[in-house]
This record gives C-alpha cells, structure tokens and sequence, in this order.
C-alpha cells in the first residue's frame, strides 16, 4: 500500500508520481473489493464552503473503513465567533485522527497544518482541488487503462480544478491544455509548478482558443463559470464565458473516442449543453461516484489502514 501513513495532502504536489500512481491502482482495488481495509478512527469535516459530493464521500469512505466521522460545521463551533487557527488546530489535533478541510484561503489551510500535529487533508481551497483530480485520474484511467501520454484539455474558468488539474496530469504523465478567456488563467505559480514536474515530457499549454485546446484530446473537461464566492459576478461573467461552452461541436474535435467530465454541480446551459452532458461520452456519474473510492484510498493510506 503507498506509504503516506501520517502526511498531509494539501497539493496535489505533495505526491510523487509513484506515490499518485499507487493511489490509484488502491482506489481501484477497493472499489472493486478485490481489496477490504480497516481503519477504526475519526474523521473530522471543517467545511467553511457547501458540499455535496466531498461531504458525503468522504463520510461514507470514512464509514466504510469502520471509521468515525464528525462535521464540525463552523456555524456551530467556536471558528464562527473568531476563535484563532491555531487554537482551533491544536485543540483538534487532541481529538481527531485526521482532518479535512474545505476553505477559502490555502493560507489558512496550511496554517490549521502547520499547527496541527495530525494529517490534514486539502477537501478544497479557492487555490486547489486534489482530492477531485484524484477521482478524475481514476475515472481517466478506468476509461483508457493507462494514463501516461493522454491529453485532457480542460476548457473554462482558471480556477483550483484547473490548478489541481495541471499539477495531476503532469504527474500522471498525461498532457494537459488549459483553456481560458484572457485574464481568467491558471495561477501562473501553479503553472509552472507543473511544467517542471512535467520537464518536458509531456505538455502543459495554456491558450484562449478552445477548438486548438479540444483538438485530438482524449477528456475534455470543464466546471462552473462562477466558483463559490463569485456569485455576484456571474451575470458579468456569462458573455466572456459562452465561447468555452463543451458543445457537441466542441466535443466533435477530440479525439473519436474522448471522454467529458464535469466535477459538478453542472450548469446545463452554461459551461456544458445538455446534450453533452447526458451523452453518451459522458463519465460525470462514474467521475462523481469515484469520489468516494478515491478518497478511501487516500485515508486508508494516510492512516495506515490493514
């Protein structure tokens, strides 16, 4: 089993390209039940954002590994009436075995880190989304067998998908192509950050075209146009946006057999058609369910599960 028994993953950049690639192939052993591991601790849940599937997968995944879960909203605890990071860290850290969290700032995240001496786990900052590039590598990977010389071009809003994408297709070995309207790009930290994982074997473009972006590529992959926290700009957002909608023209430039994902909630109409979405190049529902697998994965290896 890959060994990151204690770690933090608050990057996808945390993982070498072995210990990704090991993740993986656990995920699928355990969805499969050709594997069954037990780990009898808890799981604390501080989401400060909403959630569906994080939520919920990773609570199942944590019960399926005859673990504990505790949603520590921070409505009803001390954090919404200005308790310290740090004090909140190291108080939990007495409690939990492990903890995910679901913020704004990955500041904050890494300060609950630093000062907690338990693993925590990156479940979404407005920087990053590991734990979903996980599920969608897996998806990835079920569909093709192996990842090593895919293209994903992934078409939209530079936000942490996009982030996270780009740091996990460079470990995977897959090329990666990001497609933007001008001014909403990738953190350019990120960016090169996954070029020199990705050290000139494999690709990480970023361009304003997406038809050059969709050409050939084997997933195509987009997310909502406004992220949570941009709600009031969506309005504005709407007509820059329209271009880098996955339509079924867009889709008819991948590659014959290319897949779609979406990491949801989707916007039908928007950043995908519904024609698109219910088609059937569609793996949303299987990239949704692989949440959980994923994730069990990722706190089975953390905890050191048997």
């Amino acid at each position: 089993m890959v060994a990151l028994n204690g770690r933090d993953l608050l990057s996808l950049a945390d993982l070498s390209s072995t210990e990704l690639q090991e993740l993986l192939q656990l995920a699928s052993q355990l969805k499969s039940q050709q594997l069954k591991l037990r780990s009898n601790k808890v799981l604390g849940l501080l989401f400060s954002k909403a959630s569906t599937r994080t939520r919920v997968s990773f609570t199942v995944a944590m019960y399926q590994l005859g673990g504990q879960v505790i949603d520590l909203n921070p409505n009803v605890t001390q954090v919404s009436r200005g308790e310290p990071v740090q004090d909140t860290a190291r108080v939990l850290d007495r409690y939990l075995d492990v903890l995910a969290i679901r913020t704004f700032a990955q500041e904050e995240l890494e300060t609950f880190a630093s000062y907690a001496k338990i693993p925590v786990i990156n479940a979404l900052t407005d920087a990053e989304h590991p734990c979903q590039v996980l599920a969608d590598l897996m998806t990835i990977q079920e569909c093709f067998g192996s990842l090593s010389g895919l293209t994903l071009t992934y078409v939209g809003d530079g936000n942490n998908v996009a982030n996270s994408l780009m740091l996990g297709c460079a470990l995977a070995g897959m090329n990666v192509r990001i497609a933007t309207p001008p001014g909403y790009e990738p953190d350019s930290k990120i960016v090169e950050q996954a070029r020199a994982i990705a050290n000139n074997q494999t690709e990480v473009l970023l361009t304003h075209d997406p038809e050059i972006a969709a050409k050939g590529a084997a997933v195509l992959y987009t997310d909502v146009w406004a992220s949570m926290g941009q709600e009031a700009e969506a309005d504005d957002r709407f007509p820059i946006f329209q271009p880098y909608q996955i339509s079924e023209q867009l889709l008819s430039l991948a590659d014959r057999e290319a897949i779609v994902l979406h990491c949801l909630p989707a916007h039908r109409g928007e950043e995908i058609t519904e024609a698109v979405i219910e088609g059937n190049q569609s793996r949303v529902w299987d990239q949704a369910e692989n949440r959980m697998h994923a994730q069990k994965a990722l706190l089975a290896s953390i905890l050191g599960a048997e």
